[in-house]
């Protein structure tokens, strides 16, 4: 499928840097604004030189009634400085230092290589104030704030990584999490996550509600699919190699990759998940056949879904972004038959496999 092969370059060749669009993430946490009043929230997987995440909770630290804000980056992270001049001379100089270079501005550091800026670090933001005297909250003042502001931004003592003791202990502090984490971490994200019982709200392929360490989550409404899905485009590092498809450089020179199937994964309530899917058509045995295997019959589009089949369905994994748990049951999925307990049988029609299912099936 388009998109998807981006997906996979990222599993075979651990490149995990997409970097999410300012607007995905504005259309999305619009339909939580509720959640975060009062909120210590977290970043866990952003360098705010790159993060649009740590973008959006700065700009909107008071609107939002944020208690505090706070951001880690990771050590191998490909820094561009293209956001926020943030660290000044100090600090940029202890970075030249470690490489056993020395820059006299900001400037000339960025015509070094993004990739031998390796110094991992946090912010930590509990105000963000007009301190410029413009009349609105801005990356000025948030800038203003981080250099002027002693104990805003410091050094970790690790690399950075979300397993790491120190940034486990900074998850153990937050309430809320909102990134996009690694794709090819995501089962392990996942697990942090739901270990330490925080609340969250993070970027991921719509594939993983099949993983084995996902599933029983959803099916126990323990996790869901946040409000949108589809192809997004991400901005990517520089030294990522050009692609045929799926691939575009903008005007500015920045090189961006589409992902396929990608959607967010969320313990955050929201009204669109209890809205019930409108069900129109009527089941005939000629218009969904049975499974080969097992009792079940088939569905080849969500929109296709019978309103009076009360038995088990096999329907595309795209049907998730339209679950509504008061409406159907989660029973396992269609794939392999043997990939894990909940993988049922394989979606045979008639001695022709079928794409991956998921099994759903009408309450009564």
């Amino acid at each position: 499928m388009a998109g998807n092969s981006n997906l996979h370059d990222s599993s075979r060749n651990k490149q995990d840097e997409f970097y999410t669009n300012l607007q995905l993430i504005e259309d999305e946490l619009k339909h939580y604004r509720a959640h975060f009043e009062g909120k210590r929230v977290l970043c866990n997987c952003d360098d705010p030189y790159e993060s649009n995440f740590f973008k959006y909770f700065a700009m909107n630290f008071n609107a939002l009634g944020l208690k505090s804000l706070t951001a880690t980056c990771y050590a191998t992270s490909p820094v561009v400085y293209t956001q926020l001049d943030l660290f000044g001379e100090d600090f940029n100089a202890e970075a030249q230092s470690r490489r056993g270079g020395r820059v006299s501005s900001l400037a000339a550091a960025a015509g070094r290589s993004p990739r031998d800026r390796r110094i991992p670090y946090k912010i930590v933001i509990n105000e963000v104030t007009d301190v410029n005297g413009d009349g609105r909250i801005d990356l000025a003042d948030v800038e203003w704030l981080i250099k002027n502001k002693k104990n805003v931004l410091t050094k970790l003592k690790g690399d950075g990584d979300f397993r790491s003791a120190e940034c486990v202990a900074l998850l153990d502090e937050a309430d809320v999490v909102v990134t996009n984490p690694p794709f090819s971490l995501f089962r392990e994200y996942m697990a942090l996550l739901m270990e330490h019982q925080k609340q969250f709200l993070i970027v991921g392929n719509m594939n993983a509600v099949t993983y084995r360490e996902i599933f029983p989550l959803i099916r126990d409404n323990k996790v869901w699919l946040g409000n949108k899905s589809g192809h997004f485009w991400f901005k990517v590092p520089q030294h990522y190699e050009e692609k045929a498809t799926d691939f575009k450089i903008d005007e500015d020179g920045q090189k961006w990759r589409r992902m396929g199937n990608i959607c967010w994964f969320t313990n955050l309530d929201f009204p669109k998940r209890h809205e019930k899917m409108l069900l129109w058509k009527k089941y005939t045995p000629e218009a969904y056949p049975k499974y080969d295997n097992y009792d079940a019959i088939d569905i080849k589009k969500t929109n296709d879904i019978p309103r009076d089949y009360l038995g088990v369905m096999g329907v595309p994994i795209t049907f998730m972004q339209y679950y509504c748990p008061e409406q159907f049951d989660l029973i396992g999925e269609f794939n392999h038959g043997q990939d894990n307990e909940f993988d049922l049988a394989v979606p045979r029609v008639n001695g022709k496999v079928m794409f991956k299912r998921i099994a759903i099936q009408r309450k009564k």
